[in-house]
Protein backbone atom coordinates (compact mmCIF):
# COMPACT_ATOMS: atom_id res chain seq x y z
CA UNK A 1 0.00 0.00 0.00
CA UNK A 2 1.27 3.39 -0.83
CA UNK A 3 1.91 6.04 1.71
CA UNK A 4 -0.54 8.53 2.32
CA UNK A 5 0.30 12.63 1.02
CA UNK A 6 1.03 14.63 3.63
CA UNK A 7 0.50 18.23 3.49
CA UNK A 8 2.22 19.07 6.60
CA UNK A 9 4.04 15.95 9.06
CA UNK A 10 4.79 18.33 12.44
CA UNK A 11 7.85 16.54 14.13
CA UNK A 12 8.64 16.24 17.80
CA UNK A 13 12.55 15.49 18.27
CA UNK A 14 14.13 14.24 21.54
CA UNK A 15 16.35 16.34 23.51
CA UNK A 16 19.41 14.94 22.33
CA UNK A 17 18.80 13.06 19.25
CA UNK A 18 21.17 10.16 19.27
CA UNK A 19 20.52 9.83 22.90
CA UNK A 20 19.99 5.77 22.86
CA UNK A 21 23.90 5.84 21.83
CA UNK A 22 25.42 7.93 24.47
CA UNK A 23 26.47 8.12 28.16
CA UNK A 24 25.25 11.24 29.65
CA UNK A 25 23.79 11.77 33.10
CA UNK A 26 21.46 14.06 32.21
CA UNK A 27 20.20 15.01 36.04
CA UNK A 28 16.75 15.55 37.60
CA UNK A 29 15.79 18.81 34.74
CA UNK A 30 12.71 17.09 33.80
CA UNK A 31 11.65 15.89 37.31
CA UNK A 32 9.14 18.75 37.70
CA UNK A 33 7.21 17.62 34.43
CA UNK A 34 5.00 14.97 33.36
CA UNK A 35 8.08 13.40 30.45
CA UNK A 36 11.36 12.18 30.28
CA UNK A 37 14.73 13.47 30.62
CA UNK A 38 14.43 13.80 26.58
CA UNK A 39 11.74 16.15 26.88
CA UNK A 40 9.00 14.37 25.05
CA UNK A 41 5.80 16.19 25.39
CA UNK A 42 5.25 18.29 22.46
CA UNK A 43 3.95 21.54 22.42
CA UNK A 44 0.02 22.50 22.46
CA UNK A 45 0.91 24.51 19.15
CA UNK A 46 0.87 21.19 17.30
CA UNK A 47 -2.47 20.58 18.21
CA UNK A 48 -3.83 24.22 17.04
CA UNK A 49 -2.00 24.26 13.61
CA UNK A 50 -3.34 20.92 13.20
CA UNK A 51 -7.15 21.56 14.32
CA UNK A 52 -6.64 25.49 12.24
CA UNK A 53 -5.05 23.47 8.94
CA UNK A 54 -7.68 20.79 9.05
CA UNK A 55 -10.67 23.21 8.97
CA UNK A 56 -9.49 24.34 5.56
CA UNK A 57 -9.15 20.87 4.35
CA UNK A 58 -5.47 20.10 4.87
CA UNK A 59 -4.20 16.70 6.05
CA UNK A 60 -1.73 17.17 9.07
CA UNK A 61 0.17 14.37 10.88
CA UNK A 62 2.06 14.64 14.63
CA UNK A 63 4.62 12.23 15.17
CA UNK A 64 6.06 12.52 18.69
CA UNK A 65 9.75 10.97 17.54
CA UNK A 66 10.96 11.13 20.98
CA UNK A 67 8.66 9.14 22.16
CA UNK A 68 9.41 6.38 19.66
CA UNK A 69 12.46 6.41 20.11
CA UNK A 70 12.12 6.08 23.86
CA UNK A 71 9.82 3.05 23.98
CA UNK A 72 10.85 1.25 20.82
CA UNK A 73 14.65 0.49 21.28
CA UNK A 74 14.23 -0.65 17.07
CA UNK A 75 12.61 2.63 15.90
CA UNK A 76 14.77 3.46 13.07
CA UNK A 77 14.00 7.33 12.20
CA UNK A 78 15.06 7.56 8.86
CA UNK A 79 13.61 4.37 7.61
CA UNK A 80 10.47 5.62 9.24
CA UNK A 81 10.24 9.00 7.66
CA UNK A 82 11.75 7.66 4.43
CA UNK A 83 8.03 5.56 3.98
CA UNK A 84 6.28 9.26 4.67
CA UNK A 85 5.12 11.24 1.73
CA UNK A 86 5.24 14.84 3.11
CA UNK A 87 4.73 17.72 1.26
CA UNK A 88 6.00 20.11 4.13
CA UNK A 89 7.94 18.98 7.52
CA UNK A 90 7.31 21.11 10.83
CA UNK A 91 9.77 21.31 13.77
CA UNK A 92 9.38 22.46 16.72
CA UNK A 93 12.30 24.36 18.41
CA UNK A 94 10.03 26.04 21.29
CA UNK A 95 12.27 24.99 24.04
CA UNK A 96 15.82 25.15 23.71
CA UNK A 97 16.97 21.61 25.48
CA UNK A 98 15.52 20.39 21.72
CA UNK A 99 18.37 22.62 20.31
CA UNK A 100 20.10 18.88 19.52
CA UNK A 101 17.75 16.70 18.43
CA UNK A 102 15.82 19.33 16.17
CA UNK A 103 18.57 20.18 13.79
CA UNK A 104 19.54 16.21 13.78
CA UNK A 105 16.13 15.56 12.96
CA UNK A 106 15.75 18.44 10.07
CA UNK A 107 19.20 17.31 9.00
CA UNK A 108 17.64 13.41 8.71
CA UNK A 109 14.60 14.43 6.90
CA UNK A 110 16.08 16.71 4.45
CA UNK A 111 18.65 14.03 3.83
CA UNK A 112 15.49 11.47 2.54
CA UNK A 113 13.51 13.91 1.15
CA UNK A 114 15.87 16.34 -0.04
CA UNK A 115 12.76 19.01 -1.86
CA UNK A 116 10.84 18.55 1.06
CA UNK A 117 10.65 21.81 2.69
CA UNK A 118 11.45 21.85 6.42
CA UNK A 119 10.39 24.47 8.81
CA UNK A 120 10.77 25.67 11.99
CA UNK A 121 8.69 27.21 14.88
CA UNK A 122 8.52 27.97 18.60
CA UNK A 123 9.79 30.67 20.91
CA UNK A 124 13.90 29.70 20.94
CA UNK A 125 13.79 29.41 16.64
CA UNK A 126 12.13 32.96 16.98
CA UNK A 127 14.92 33.92 19.06
CA UNK A 128 17.44 32.34 16.88
CA UNK A 129 15.62 32.54 13.74
CA UNK A 130 18.84 34.42 11.62
CA UNK A 131 20.60 32.21 13.10
CA UNK A 132 19.12 29.05 12.20
CA UNK A 133 18.88 30.52 8.46
CA UNK A 134 22.48 31.08 8.64
CA UNK A 135 24.23 28.52 9.99
CA UNK A 136 21.92 25.15 9.16
CA UNK A 137 20.99 24.83 5.50
CA UNK A 138 18.58 22.24 6.43
CA UNK A 139 16.07 24.53 7.53
CA UNK A 140 14.20 26.61 4.97
CA UNK A 141 12.05 28.59 7.03
CA UNK A 142 11.52 29.91 10.27
CA UNK A 143 7.98 31.09 11.52
CA UNK A 144 8.27 33.76 14.43
CA UNK A 145 5.98 34.39 17.17
CA UNK A 146 3.45 32.61 19.39
CA UNK A 147 0.64 32.60 16.96
CA UNK A 148 1.70 30.81 13.39
CA UNK A 149 -1.39 29.27 12.19
CA UNK A 150 -2.77 31.41 9.57
CA UNK A 151 0.89 32.76 8.44
CA UNK A 152 1.78 28.42 8.37
CA UNK A 153 -1.83 28.47 6.15
CA UNK A 154 -0.43 31.08 4.14
CA UNK A 155 3.04 29.56 3.20
CA UNK A 156 1.49 26.01 2.65
CA UNK A 157 -0.59 27.63 0.12
CA UNK A 158 2.44 29.52 -1.61
CA UNK A 159 4.12 25.91 -1.49
CA UNK A 160 1.62 24.05 -2.98
CA UNK A 161 0.54 26.63 -5.76
CA UNK A 162 3.55 29.22 -5.95
CA UNK A 163 3.35 32.53 -4.85
CA UNK A 164 5.65 35.98 -3.11
CA UNK A 165 7.07 34.54 0.30
CA UNK A 166 7.22 38.24 1.01
CA UNK A 167 3.75 38.68 1.97
CA UNK A 168 3.96 35.61 4.70
CA UNK A 169 3.64 37.25 7.93
CA UNK A 170 6.11 36.34 10.90
CA UNK A 171 8.53 34.24 7.93
CA UNK A 172 12.34 34.12 8.20
CA UNK A 173 12.71 32.57 4.71
CA UNK A 174 16.05 32.00 2.35
CA UNK A 175 16.41 33.93 -1.10
CA UNK A 176 19.67 33.12 -3.27
CA UNK A 177 21.19 32.38 -0.41
CA UNK A 178 20.22 35.15 1.50
CA UNK A 179 18.08 35.65 4.82
CA UNK A 180 15.40 37.58 4.55
CA UNK A 181 13.24 38.70 7.25
CA UNK A 182 9.59 39.66 6.98
CA UNK A 183 7.78 41.67 9.33
CA UNK A 184 6.37 40.08 12.50
CA UNK A 185 2.74 41.62 12.04
CA UNK A 186 0.45 38.86 12.77
CA UNK A 187 0.08 39.31 16.74
CA UNK A 188 -3.76 38.55 17.44
CA UNK A 189 -5.24 40.18 19.39
CA UNK A 190 -7.78 37.44 20.15
CA UNK A 191 -7.49 33.60 20.71
CA UNK A 192 -10.59 31.75 19.59
CA UNK A 193 -10.00 32.05 15.97
CA UNK A 194 -8.04 28.35 17.29
CA UNK A 195 -9.27 25.36 19.40
CA UNK A 196 -7.46 22.12 20.41
CA UNK A 197 -9.41 19.20 18.85
CA UNK A 198 -8.65 15.90 21.25
CA UNK A 199 -10.61 13.85 18.79
CA UNK A 200 -7.68 14.81 16.38
CA UNK A 201 -5.47 12.52 17.61
CA UNK A 202 -7.72 9.50 17.80
CA UNK A 203 -8.31 10.30 14.22
CA UNK A 204 -4.50 10.63 13.39
CA UNK A 205 -3.88 7.45 15.53
CA UNK A 206 -6.59 5.24 13.58
CA UNK A 207 -5.38 6.58 10.52
CA UNK A 208 -1.55 6.07 10.54
CA UNK A 209 -1.86 3.00 12.53
CA UNK A 210 0.83 4.60 15.17
CA UNK A 211 -1.04 5.52 18.48
CA UNK A 212 2.28 5.85 20.12
CA UNK A 213 3.30 8.89 17.72
CA UNK A 214 0.10 11.36 19.18
CA UNK A 215 1.02 10.55 22.56
CA UNK A 216 1.95 13.40 24.52
CA UNK A 217 4.44 12.10 26.83
CA UNK A 218 5.72 8.33 28.02
CA UNK A 219 3.14 7.20 30.42
CA UNK A 220 0.08 9.68 29.34
CA UNK A 221 -2.33 6.41 29.00
CA UNK A 222 -1.76 6.04 32.57
CA UNK A 223 -1.98 9.65 33.70
CA UNK A 224 -3.83 11.44 30.99
CA UNK A 225 -3.12 14.98 31.63
CA UNK A 226 -4.45 17.69 29.39
CA UNK A 227 -3.72 21.65 29.02
CA UNK A 228 -5.54 23.93 27.79
CA UNK A 229 -4.28 27.74 27.28
CA UNK A 230 -6.34 30.51 28.32
CA UNK A 231 -3.87 33.49 27.15
CA UNK A 232 -0.61 34.21 25.36
CA UNK A 233 1.79 36.50 26.91
CA UNK A 234 2.25 37.64 30.24
CA UNK A 235 2.15 40.87 32.64
CA UNK A 236 4.89 39.31 35.00
CA UNK A 237 8.73 40.09 35.01
CA UNK A 238 10.13 37.44 36.31
CA UNK A 239 13.97 37.88 35.27
CA UNK A 240 14.83 34.09 34.33
CA UNK A 241 11.40 33.84 32.16
CA UNK A 242 11.80 33.66 27.84
CA UNK A 243 7.79 34.56 27.74
CA UNK A 244 7.88 37.65 30.76
CA UNK A 245 6.27 41.05 29.86
CA UNK A 246 9.50 42.47 28.13
CA UNK A 247 10.27 39.55 26.74
CA UNK A 248 7.22 39.26 24.57
CA UNK A 249 7.82 42.65 23.57
CA UNK A 250 10.77 41.95 21.57
CA UNK A 251 10.32 38.49 20.59
CA UNK A 252 6.46 38.11 19.61
CA UNK A 253 5.64 42.07 19.65
CA UNK A 254 2.98 41.20 22.34
CA UNK A 255 2.73 43.98 24.75
CA UNK A 256 -0.23 42.48 26.56
CA UNK A 257 -1.51 39.33 27.51
CA UNK A 258 -4.05 38.31 24.89
CA UNK A 259 -7.01 36.25 26.19
CA UNK A 260 -9.27 33.53 24.92
CA UNK A 261 -12.92 34.20 25.83
CA UNK A 262 -14.09 32.36 29.08
CA UNK A 263 -17.20 30.19 26.22
CA UNK A 264 -14.09 29.33 23.84
CA UNK A 265 -11.73 27.91 26.98
CA UNK A 266 -14.83 26.11 28.56
CA UNK A 267 -15.68 24.66 25.18
CA UNK A 268 -12.21 22.93 25.21
CA UNK A 269 -12.25 21.67 28.18
CA UNK A 270 -15.78 20.42 27.74
CA UNK A 271 -14.80 18.76 24.61
CA UNK A 272 -11.58 16.77 26.48
CA UNK A 273 -14.28 15.62 29.09
CA UNK A 274 -16.42 13.93 26.40
CA UNK A 275 -12.84 12.20 25.65
CA UNK A 276 -11.21 11.29 29.04
CA UNK A 277 -11.90 11.79 33.00
CA UNK A 278 -7.81 13.14 33.40
CA UNK A 279 -7.23 16.13 35.03
CA UNK A 280 -6.80 19.25 32.85
CA UNK A 281 -4.60 22.24 33.87
CA UNK A 282 -5.04 25.61 33.15
CA UNK A 283 -1.96 27.77 33.38
CA UNK A 284 -0.37 30.97 32.96
CA UNK A 285 -2.86 32.65 35.84
CA UNK A 286 -6.80 33.18 35.10
CA UNK A 287 -6.59 36.22 37.12
CA UNK A 288 -4.16 38.21 34.89
CA UNK A 289 -6.90 39.12 33.16
CA UNK A 290 -8.98 40.41 36.01
CA UNK A 291 -10.97 38.98 38.65
CA UNK A 292 -13.68 39.35 36.19
CA UNK A 293 -12.48 37.68 33.70
CA UNK A 294 -11.80 34.54 35.66
CA UNK A 295 -15.07 34.44 37.31
CA UNK A 296 -16.46 34.53 33.72
CA UNK A 297 -14.61 31.14 32.81
CA UNK A 298 -15.49 29.54 36.45
CA UNK A 299 -19.13 30.11 35.60
CA UNK A 300 -18.71 28.69 32.72
CA UNK A 301 -17.44 25.48 33.99
CA UNK A 302 -20.38 25.38 36.51
CA UNK A 303 -22.17 25.87 33.50
CA UNK A 304 -20.62 23.21 31.40
CA UNK A 305 -21.11 20.38 34.45
CA UNK A 306 -17.07 19.66 33.80
CA UNK A 307 -16.43 16.72 35.71
CA UNK A 308 -12.77 16.30 35.20
CA UNK A 309 -10.03 17.92 37.90
CA UNK A 310 -9.23 21.52 37.22
CA UNK A 311 -5.70 22.34 38.44
CA UNK A 312 -5.05 26.46 38.53
CA UNK A 313 -1.86 28.15 38.06
CA UNK A 314 -1.48 31.31 40.23
CA UNK A 315 1.39 33.69 39.61
CA UNK A 316 0.90 35.84 42.29
CA UNK A 317 -1.35 34.84 46.08
CA UNK A 318 -4.97 34.62 44.76
CA UNK A 319 -7.10 36.46 46.57
CA UNK A 320 -9.12 34.06 48.75
CA UNK A 321 -12.19 35.29 48.18
CA UNK A 322 -12.16 34.37 44.29
CA UNK A 323 -10.40 30.59 45.71
CA UNK A 324 -13.76 30.88 47.65
CA UNK A 325 -15.81 31.76 44.74
CA UNK A 326 -14.52 29.15 42.95
CA UNK A 327 -15.01 26.20 45.60
CA UNK A 328 -18.43 27.29 45.49
CA UNK A 329 -18.98 26.15 41.69
CA UNK A 330 -16.26 23.84 40.26
CA UNK A 331 -16.75 20.01 41.50
CA UNK A 332 -13.34 19.31 41.19
CA UNK A 333 -10.19 21.13 41.93
CA UNK A 334 -6.74 21.91 42.99
CA UNK A 335 -3.86 24.53 42.19
CA UNK A 336 -0.29 25.22 42.58
CA UNK A 337 1.60 28.76 43.29
CA UNK A 338 5.30 29.20 42.44
CA UNK A 339 6.94 31.74 45.12
CA UNK A 340 10.70 29.63 43.69
CA UNK A 341 11.78 31.06 47.17
CA UNK A 342 11.22 31.24 50.79
CA UNK A 343 13.94 33.92 51.14
CA UNK A 344 12.56 37.51 50.44
CA UNK A 345 15.73 38.69 48.94
CA UNK A 346 15.62 35.51 46.24
CA UNK A 347 11.94 36.25 46.05
CA UNK A 348 12.32 40.30 45.50
CA UNK A 349 15.21 39.48 42.50
CA UNK A 350 13.20 37.45 40.89
CA UNK A 351 10.73 41.06 40.24
CA UNK A 352 7.98 39.05 38.95
CA UNK A 353 7.04 37.79 42.04
CA UNK A 354 8.14 40.08 43.93
CA UNK A 355 4.46 41.27 45.37
CA UNK A 356 3.72 39.06 47.97
CA UNK A 357 5.52 37.82 51.70
CA UNK A 358 5.99 34.67 53.04
CA UNK A 359 2.74 35.39 55.52
CA UNK A 360 0.79 36.49 52.74
CA UNK A 361 1.32 33.65 51.43
CA UNK A 362 0.79 31.23 54.18
CA UNK A 363 -2.68 33.31 55.11
CA UNK A 364 -3.91 32.31 51.77
CA UNK A 365 -3.08 28.72 51.88
CA UNK A 366 -4.62 28.32 55.18
CA UNK A 367 -7.84 29.68 54.48
CA UNK A 368 -7.33 27.72 51.23
CA UNK A 369 -6.81 23.99 53.43
CA UNK A 370 -10.63 24.99 54.39
CA UNK A 371 -11.77 24.45 51.18
CA UNK A 372 -12.32 21.08 48.96
CA UNK A 373 -9.61 21.69 46.94
CA UNK A 374 -8.37 18.50 46.64
CA UNK A 375 -4.61 19.50 46.75
CA UNK A 376 -2.27 22.33 46.78
CA UNK A 377 1.33 22.57 45.17
CA UNK A 378 3.87 24.57 46.14
CA UNK A 379 7.22 24.96 43.80
CA UNK A 380 10.29 26.30 44.57
CA UNK A 381 13.42 26.20 42.23
CA UNK A 382 17.29 26.50 42.66
CA UNK A 383 19.66 28.27 40.83
CA UNK A 384 18.01 32.03 41.08
CA UNK A 385 19.49 35.40 41.72
CA UNK A 386 21.23 35.85 45.64
CA UNK A 387 20.66 32.08 46.32
CA UNK A 388 23.19 30.74 48.33
CA UNK A 389 23.63 26.81 49.01
CA UNK A 390 22.68 27.56 52.59
CA UNK A 391 19.58 29.33 51.45
CA UNK A 392 18.07 26.72 49.18
CA UNK A 393 18.49 24.52 52.62
CA UNK A 394 16.50 26.87 54.72
CA UNK A 395 13.83 26.46 52.23
CA UNK A 396 13.48 22.51 52.78
CA UNK A 397 13.24 24.02 56.45
CA UNK A 398 10.21 26.13 55.41
CA UNK A 399 8.62 23.09 53.58
CA UNK A 400 8.59 21.58 56.70
CA UNK A 401 7.38 24.29 58.60
CA UNK A 402 4.48 23.94 55.52
CA UNK A 403 4.39 20.35 56.55
CA UNK A 404 3.68 20.77 59.96
CA UNK A 405 0.03 22.06 59.26
CA UNK A 406 -0.60 18.36 59.17
CA UNK A 407 -2.79 18.86 55.87
CA UNK A 408 -1.25 16.04 53.10
CA UNK A 409 -3.04 17.98 50.36
CA UNK A 410 -0.54 20.43 50.75
CA UNK A 411 2.61 19.63 48.97
CA UNK A 412 6.19 20.95 48.53
CA UNK A 413 8.77 20.30 45.35
CA UNK A 414 12.05 21.40 44.45
CA UNK A 415 14.15 21.27 41.47
CA UNK A 416 17.00 22.93 39.39
CA UNK A 417 16.81 25.99 36.67
CA UNK A 418 17.56 24.22 33.94
CA UNK A 419 19.22 23.50 31.96
CA UNK A 420 19.40 26.42 29.99
CA UNK A 421 18.49 29.91 30.80
CA UNK A 422 15.84 31.08 28.93
CA UNK A 423 16.38 32.62 25.73
CA UNK A 424 15.23 36.30 25.49
CA UNK A 425 15.21 36.38 28.92
CA UNK A 426 16.48 39.57 31.38
CA UNK A 427 19.34 37.24 32.38
CA UNK A 428 19.75 35.31 29.41
CA UNK A 429 20.58 39.14 27.77
CA UNK A 430 22.24 40.35 30.80
CA UNK A 431 23.69 38.02 32.74
CA UNK A 432 26.62 40.00 34.39
CA UNK A 433 23.82 42.54 35.64
CA UNK A 434 22.16 39.84 38.10
CA UNK A 435 24.97 38.22 39.43
CA UNK A 436 25.51 35.13 36.23
CA UNK A 437 28.18 33.69 33.97
CA UNK A 438 26.57 32.11 30.53
CA UNK A 439 28.45 28.83 28.92
CA UNK A 440 26.63 29.00 25.93
CA UNK A 441 25.24 31.82 23.76
CA UNK A 442 24.68 30.32 20.13
CA UNK A 443 22.45 27.39 19.11
CA UNK A 444 25.64 25.35 18.19
CA UNK A 445 27.11 26.36 21.79
CA UNK A 446 23.88 25.21 23.14
CA UNK A 447 23.97 22.10 21.47
CA UNK A 448 27.50 21.05 22.11
CA UNK A 449 26.42 21.71 25.72
CA UNK A 450 23.51 19.11 25.42
CA UNK A 451 26.20 16.13 24.53
CA UNK A 452 28.28 16.64 27.61
CA UNK A 453 28.43 13.53 30.21
CA UNK A 454 26.72 14.63 32.92
CA UNK A 455 24.25 17.76 33.56
CA UNK A 456 26.53 19.71 35.94
CA UNK A 457 28.30 20.40 32.56
CA UNK A 458 25.30 20.84 30.47
CA UNK A 459 24.19 23.98 32.90
CA UNK A 460 24.55 26.88 30.77
CA UNK A 461 24.87 29.19 33.64
CA UNK A 462 26.71 29.58 37.40
CA UNK A 463 25.85 32.03 39.59
CA UNK A 464 28.44 34.44 42.01
CA UNK A 465 26.72 32.72 44.91
CA UNK A 466 26.90 29.21 43.62
CA UNK A 467 28.79 27.51 40.79
CA UNK A 468 27.71 24.78 38.14
CA UNK A 469 29.37 22.14 40.98
CA UNK A 470 27.67 23.90 44.17
CA UNK A 471 24.34 24.02 42.31
CA UNK A 472 24.48 20.33 41.82
CA UNK A 473 25.40 19.98 45.11
CA UNK A 474 22.51 21.83 46.55
CA UNK A 475 19.93 20.44 43.97
CA UNK A 476 20.81 16.20 45.16
CA UNK A 477 21.07 17.79 49.18
CA UNK A 478 17.90 19.63 48.82
CA UNK A 479 15.85 16.47 47.20
CA UNK A 480 17.44 13.99 49.49
CA UNK A 481 16.26 16.08 52.50
CA UNK A 482 12.82 16.86 51.45
CA UNK A 483 12.57 13.72 50.54
CA UNK A 484 12.69 12.30 54.03
CA UNK A 485 10.59 14.84 55.39
CA UNK A 486 7.69 14.08 52.83
CA UNK A 487 7.89 10.69 54.15
CA UNK A 488 8.15 11.40 57.77
CA UNK A 489 4.54 13.36 57.15
CA UNK A 490 2.89 11.16 55.23
CA UNK A 491 3.34 12.75 51.80
CA UNK A 492 4.57 9.81 50.26
CA UNK A 493 4.70 6.43 51.09
CA UNK A 494 7.96 4.29 52.43
CA UNK A 495 8.00 2.86 48.70
CA UNK A 496 8.06 6.02 46.76
CA UNK A 497 10.65 7.36 49.51
CA UNK A 498 13.44 4.42 48.92
CA UNK A 499 12.80 4.84 45.11
CA UNK A 500 13.98 8.59 45.33
CA UNK A 501 16.52 7.94 48.13
CA UNK A 502 18.20 5.29 45.86
CA UNK A 503 18.08 7.75 42.68
CA UNK A 504 19.40 9.98 44.41
CA UNK A 505 22.44 7.84 45.87
CA UNK A 506 23.02 6.66 43.04
CA UNK A 507 23.05 9.39 40.70
CA UNK A 508 26.05 10.72 43.58
CA UNK A 509 27.60 7.41 42.96
CA UNK A 510 27.22 8.07 38.92
CA UNK A 511 28.49 11.52 39.11
CA UNK A 512 31.41 10.41 41.20
CA UNK A 513 32.51 7.94 38.78
CA UNK A 514 31.65 10.20 35.88
CA UNK A 515 34.45 12.57 37.47
CA UNK A 516 37.21 9.98 37.54
CA UNK A 517 36.48 8.98 33.63
CA UNK A 518 36.92 12.53 33.07
CA UNK A 519 39.88 12.78 35.04
CA UNK A 520 41.11 9.41 33.24
CA UNK A 521 41.15 7.81 36.46
CA UNK A 522 39.00 4.90 35.23
CA UNK A 523 39.38 1.98 32.93
CA UNK A 524 37.53 2.03 29.49
CA UNK A 525 35.88 -0.94 30.12
CA UNK A 526 34.13 0.58 33.40
CA UNK A 527 33.77 3.89 31.21
CA UNK A 528 31.95 1.70 28.98
CA UNK A 529 29.99 -0.26 31.56
CA UNK A 530 28.67 3.12 32.46
CA UNK A 531 26.05 3.77 29.98
CA UNK A 532 23.78 1.33 31.02
CA UNK A 533 23.73 2.23 34.46
CA UNK A 534 23.27 6.13 33.74
CA UNK A 535 19.95 5.52 31.66
CA UNK A 536 18.85 4.43 34.30
CA UNK A 537 19.21 7.18 36.99
CA UNK A 538 17.86 10.30 35.05
CA UNK A 539 14.84 9.92 36.40
CA UNK A 540 13.08 10.33 39.82
CA UNK A 541 15.82 12.19 41.02
CA UNK A 542 14.38 14.63 43.38
CA UNK A 543 10.84 13.17 43.50
CA UNK A 544 8.65 10.60 42.17
CA UNK A 545 7.43 11.52 38.86
CA UNK A 546 3.87 10.05 39.98
CA UNK A 547 4.00 13.11 43.07
CA UNK A 548 3.11 15.35 40.04
CA UNK A 549 0.13 13.42 39.13
CA UNK A 550 -3.63 13.74 40.22
CA UNK A 551 -5.99 11.16 41.17
CA UNK A 552 -6.37 8.18 38.58
CA UNK A 553 -9.57 6.75 37.41
CA UNK A 554 -10.32 2.82 36.76
CA UNK A 555 -10.71 3.89 33.26
CA UNK A 556 -9.65 7.12 32.84
CA UNK A 557 -11.46 7.61 29.16
CA UNK A 558 -14.75 7.34 27.70
CA UNK A 559 -14.36 4.77 25.41
CA UNK A 560 -17.49 4.80 23.61
CA UNK A 561 -16.95 8.01 22.31
CA UNK A 562 -13.25 7.50 21.64
CA UNK A 563 -15.09 4.45 19.37
CA UNK A 564 -17.07 6.79 16.94
CA UNK A 565 -14.06 9.07 16.43
CA UNK A 566 -12.00 6.09 15.61
CA UNK A 567 -15.19 4.33 13.28
CA UNK A 568 -15.50 7.91 11.50
CA UNK A 569 -12.01 7.72 10.86
CA UNK A 570 -11.65 4.05 9.41
CA UNK A 571 -14.56 5.54 7.18
CA UNK A 572 -12.43 8.49 6.32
Amino acid sequence: MSARTIDLLLLHPPSVYDFREKSILYGPVSDMVPSSVMFELYPIGFLTMAGYLKERGLEVRIVNIALRMLTDARFDVEKFLAGLKPKAIGIDLHWMPHCHGAIEIARLAKKVHPDVPVLFGGLSSTYFHDELLRDYPEIDFVLRGDSTEPPLHTLLGMLENGGDFHQVPNLTWRKNGEVRVNPLTFVPKSLDYIDVHPELLVEMAIRHRDVTGVLPFNGWLRNPITMVLPLKGCAFECVTCGSSASTCVKMTMRRKPVFRSPSNLVSNLVAIGRMSRGAIVIPGDLLQGGKKYAKQVIDEIEAAGVDNEICFEFFDVPPIDFLRYVDARVRNWSFEVSPESHDKKVRHAMEGQAGYENEEMENMLREALKLNCNRIDVFYMIGLPFQTYESVMETIDYCESLFKWGDKRLQCFISPMGPFLDPGSQIFEDPEKFGFRKFAHTVEEHRQLLTQPSWEHILNYESDWMTREQLVDATYDSAERLNALKLKYGRITAKQAKVVADGIAEARRLRARLKASLDGGLPDEDVARLRGEISRFSQNTVCDKQELFWHRHVLSFNLSAIAKVAMKALRN
